[in-house]
């Protein structure tokens, strides 16, 4: 990710002032209270969102329910299955009192901004082409017309792969992120609205086209669902995995925030629609590093690390972004200055191995690297043995890796909502070549569970040596220094995503 702008690194962040739903979809096994009331204005504090981690299983206890009232507090939904509850309340002590309550394992608010009130893993600026470019572009034969100028199917072998297929229409991608525009001509053939929410507030809205975002929110959901699925239509670009199909799941706020419990509604809404693959280019906000040494920390990883589980327990594979930091998430200490993004951000010296950057240090959750177009790291991408799983395009400065004509920009093309197209680069972009590729590896191979999905993953990727020395702008200084060996390192983690092999092995 690059500064603390919008934390598009992994997804990007929303608008935290949204109001509750008016239409609610209600998961099998998920209670909420009869009419999620708003606590009393009697605390003295700021109304906020929480989660409180008991026992899964087995419902939220009346003594539990009992202490949230009496702590000022009111239940928006519980996720029984993973003993996960949201909750609002005005008491600043809420979480302090309910980490005393007999039964519940952690709490912790989930945000410093008041209710109502950016997170995505992309670097900069959409570039939108013109309408005279978008004429301008020469496709050949069986090609859409922009594919000329994406540098990144073939860089994952994607072209090849579709000569042989596109993909399952019985394959679902579900993309976690700022909002999918579905009416978006490369994308509408393939989007799946059934199983599409929106998750914002933690509980799920099916209302219809909630799942877009607004003409002022990011485009960076609807870049990504493109570069997953866009059509093989005749029109615009073409998706890694142009037959399947795309859900969009949106739980960034307005003003771009992911917050933890929009996120555990997320992976939820997933596990319970049997969605095969998830895209998360976005970190959770509003701590970069969450520190399992804070009580309040510590239950948000608690909360997403449960939901996220879950999922592929249901059989989701969980894709993520590294981020765009430039970061070594294997080192003993990074400094994190942007922390907390929705209060006042200060540096504080964090220890990687205990504070985790989620979803993406998540156990079992594949973690994505970007390249640019000469298959090299990029510039901003996050690295680190034993974190990065693996690489994909995800596009960098033409001063670094320019690409071969007709191409000419060396970041990654995509739809932009209202029917444009546009480039956008960063761990963000990535990400979605690695979950297009595993949707095609679903495709090959319907009935392999989520571990073997991600197993194929990595043995059908391009094995990548370290770059050594890495010095991306030729100053003669080492700008990051890769571990491991050939088949597993620290930049490429088991190496580059193949979609070719995807399909044939």
């Amino acid at each position: 990710m690059t500064a603390p702008e919008p934390r598009y690194r992994r997804a990007l962040a929303i608008p935290a002032g949204m109001a509750l739903a008016t239409a609610l979809a209600f998961l099998p096994n998920v209670t909420a209270s009869a009419a999620d009331r708003t606590p009393a204005a009697t605390a003295d504090g700021p109304l906020l969102s929480y989660v409180v981690n008991i026992p899964p299983g087995h419902g939220v206890s009346a003594h539990v329910r009992r202490a949230i009232t009496e702590a000022g507090g009111s239940v928006v939904i519980a996720y029984d299955q993973i003993g996960v509850i949201v909750a609002h309340s005005a008491d600043p002590d809420f979480a302090r009192e309910m980490r005393a309550v007999p039964g519940v394992d952690s709490a912790g608010a989930t945000r410093n901004a008041p209710l109502p009130a950016q997170s995505t893993t992309d670097v900069g600026t959409p570039r939108v082409l013109s309408a005279e470019q978008v004429a301008e572009a020469k496709a050949t034969d069986g090609q859409d017309p922009l594919e000329p100028l994406q540098w990144d199917l073939p860089a994952i072998k994607a072209d090849k792969a579709h000569e042989k297929t596109l993909g399952s229409p019985d394959v679902t991608v579900a993309v976690i992120d700022t909002g999918v525009d579905d009416t978006h001509p490369d994308i509408a053939p393939n989007f799946d609205r059934a199983d599409s929410a929106n998750c914002v507030t933690g509980k799920p809205d099916t209302t219809d086209g909630s799942w877009r975002p607004s003409t002022t929110e990011s485009p960076h959901g609807t870049h990504v669902a493109g570069e997953i699925a866009g059509a093989k239509n005749g029109v615009g670009i073409t998706g890694v995995a142009p037959g399947v199909k795309v859900a969009g799941i949106k739980v960034a706020t307005p003003k771009g925030y992911f917050y933890t419990e929009a996120v555990v509604c997320g992976f939820m809404w997933a596990a319970e629609h049997h969605v095969d693959v998830t895209n998360n280019s976005y970190y959770t906000d509003p701590w970069y590093f969450n520190c399992t040494g804070d009580p309040d920390q510590r239950a948000l990883v608690d909360a997403i690390t449960r939901a996220s589980r879950y999922a592929e327990r249901k059989g989701t594979v969980n894709v993520a972004a590294a981020g765009n930091e430039r970061y070594d998430l294997a080192s003993d200490s990074i400094t994190d200055p942007a922390s907390p993004n929705d209060g006042t951000p200060a540096d504080r010296v964090i220890d990687p191995h205990t504070c985790y950057d989620i979803p993406t240090q998540l156990p079992g959750v594949v973690t994505v690297a970007a390249t640019g177009a000469k298959g090299l790291k990029s510039s901003y991408s996050n690295y680190g043995l034993g974190v990065v799983d693996i690489a994909a395009p995800g596009g960098d400065s033409t001063a670094y890796q320019k690409p071969e004509p007709p191409a000419t920009s060396g970041q990654i093309l995509g739809p932009l909502p209202g029917g444009k197209w546009g480039y956008m680069s960063g761990t963000s972009m990535a990400t979605p070549h690695v979950v297009g590729v595993a949707a095609l590896i679903k495709s090959t191979h319907p009935h392999a569970p989520a571990s073997l999905v991600k197993a194929l993953l990595y043995a059908e990727a391009d094995a990548t040596p370290c770059t050594d020395p890495y010095d991306i702008d030729g100053d003669g200084k080492v700008d990051a220094v890769c571990e491991g060996s050939r088949n597993h390192n620290g930049f490429y983690g088991f190496g580059t995503a193949d979609a070719l092999a995807a399909v044939t092995e």
